[in-house]
């Protein structure tokens, strides 16, 4: 799974700064004003080739009140959620009271925690790190989060070190049971199949949906928002194909949110959609499409994941009411013209079985392998009917395309110039890729890679060759005349001498 890191230290010590850096992107608001960030706020993150999910929180200074005592509770509940917590210090602030309670609290929780010494540009680390020790979290890392330096380093450290205590574990796991306990083991790892998220706001029919396919009260299911806490693999066989289904927790709005049932929610929800094959997305077709779904289909197309969509609760609606949500969907979802959408109810299993035909499809279209010569010709058919537009005088060569990867599909396209291709011709061409290679459910991405002129360096030598002939030749001439004139000076003295 994908490691979970939680930021914490005291106001204005640069969480947000880091938070911003390890997720490439400026969605956390920084500036000189302590207490600035008051929620927690999730990202996503990969430094080289490690990937993990980032959460930035307030500030906990240890005299909080009013609101300040709530922004607390959050990063205390982020130190609860994560996997390793980078507790944060400023070098030039040194050692407070605020310090020393958050350590003593890391120290008691017992996570795997990291001092990071922040600010540390234009300081000599010898010196500032010294009086750190006292807070017996360890040496600590030095960065400087404003001037992006030390953070690489940082995270391989740190996931280093992750895989090694995950490897102790596995050794020690597997050699050493309680009793009763290696059947759980066991019946953890039994992931097999093509791997099913059930995703969607908290109530829309999540985990009824799921014991409608199980055809069993698998999970709790209840007419209470935030019912379902953690996501739950369930392996099974259904006509002789193995599936994982994974029935995950209602994201919600953050004004909605309760500490109690949220705990694990967005953060076991968003690891759910990363390991997943495909992704059901369930909407409630009573309340319509609202901009908490949009949030999860966003992050389910940056995920590149597989996609179906199920407008759930759609028995016992009048027909206008049918016609106002396909209205809806027909507008704000005209964009996803790949994935296909079923209106079922979970309740009473209508419409449930079709979705076993655009799940199967989808995984097949993100997990397909095609030849690169077959992909070859379907470049050169594209560009036969449609050529791309000249560019400056020149019109871009698409010399050949090869598959990159899947889940979701990747298609590289070597050429010329392709860096420069617009917009609507990129289109062009996926359409056409995914309109021959029958590729449905699934998002496809394309990777255009600007070619090198393959002769270059044959010219290159050819030109650096040809002026070393050229040098041969002059220092020839060069000596030629050198000996002429000197022959022509040895003539005229003997011209001079009498009797000459």
């Amino acid at each position: 799974m994908v490691p979970v890191i939680a930021l914490v230290g005291r106001p204005n010590v640069g969480k947000s700064t880091l938070f911003n850096r390890l997720t490439k992107s400026r969605d956390a608001l920084v500036a000189e004003i302590a207490g600035l960030t008051r929620d927690r706020k999730y990202g996503e993150g990969k430094v080289g080739d490690h990937p993990f999910i980032v959460i930035d929180t307030g500030g906990i200074s240890g005299q909080e009140e009013g609101i300040d005592s709530a922004m607390a509770g959050q990063s205390f509940q982020a130190i609860q959620e994560a996997d390793i917590v980078f507790f944060l210090v400023d070098v030039g602030a040194g050692i407070t009271a605020g310090d020393r309670m958050i350590a003593d609290h890391l120290r008691r929780n017992g996570k795997a925690a990291y001092l990071i010494a922040n600010k540390i540009d234009g300081k000599n680390p010898d010196i500032v790190l010294g009086e750190f020790f006292e807070l017996g979290m360890g040496e600590p890392l030095p960065i400087a989060a404003a001037h992006n330096r030390g953070i690489s380093a940082l995270i391989d450290y740190v996931m280093d070190e992750l895989i090694e205590e995950e490897k102790v574990e596995q050794e020690e796991t597997g050699y050493y049971y309680e009793e009763g306990e290696e059947e759980v083991h066991h019946e953890e790892l039994d992931i097999k199949g093509i791997k099913i998220a059930v995703v969607g706001r908290p109530n829309v029919g999540k985990s009824t949906l799921v014991n409608r396919f199980l055809g069993e009260e698998r999970v709790v299911v209840y007419d209470e928002a935030g019912t379902t806490r953690d996501s739950i693999y369930i392996p099974y066989e259904r006509h002789g194909q193995e599936y994982t289904l994974i029935d995950t927790a209602g994201v919600r709005r953050r004004k909605n949110i309760s500490e109690a049932a949220e705990k694990f929610s967005i953060i076991k929800t968003l690891q759910a959609i990363q390991d997943c094959n495909v992704c059901i997305l369930v909407l409630d077709a009573r309340t319509g499409i609202v901009e908490q779904d949009l949030h999860m289909l966003s992050f389910v197309l940056n995920s590149g994941r597989a996609l179906v969509i199920a407008i759930n609760k759609w028995d016992g609606m009048d027909a206008d009411d049918k016609q106002r949500v396909k209205d809806e969907i027909d507008r704000r979802f005209d964009f996803l013209t790949f994935a296909d959408m079923h209106f079922i109810s979970a309740l009473h299993g209508t419409g449930v079985g079709h979705l076993y035909e655009s799940v199967d499809q989808a995984y097949e279209s993100a997990m397909a392998k095609w030849q690169t010569n077959m992909l070859t010709r379907i470049l050169e058919d594209a560009i036969a009917a449609h050529q791309p537009p000249i560019i400056r005088g020149r019109r871009p060569k698409l010399r050949y395309a090869h598959q990159g990867g899947s889940n979701p599909p990747r298609i590289i396209v070597h050429g010329t110039m392709v860096n420069e291709l617009p917009e609507d011709y990129r289109r062009y061409l996926a359409n056409t890729f995914r309109r021959v290679l029958n590729i449905s459910g699934t998002p496809i991405r394309f990777e255009f890679r600007q070619g090198d002129n393959p002769f270059s360096e044959k010219k290159k030598e050819v030109r650096h060759s040809s002026k070393r002939r050229a040098q041969a030749v002059e220092r020839t001439d060069n000596k030629r005349r050198i000996k002429r004139d000197k022959a022509r000076k040895q003539l005229k003295k003997s011209y001079r001498k009498p009797g000459g």
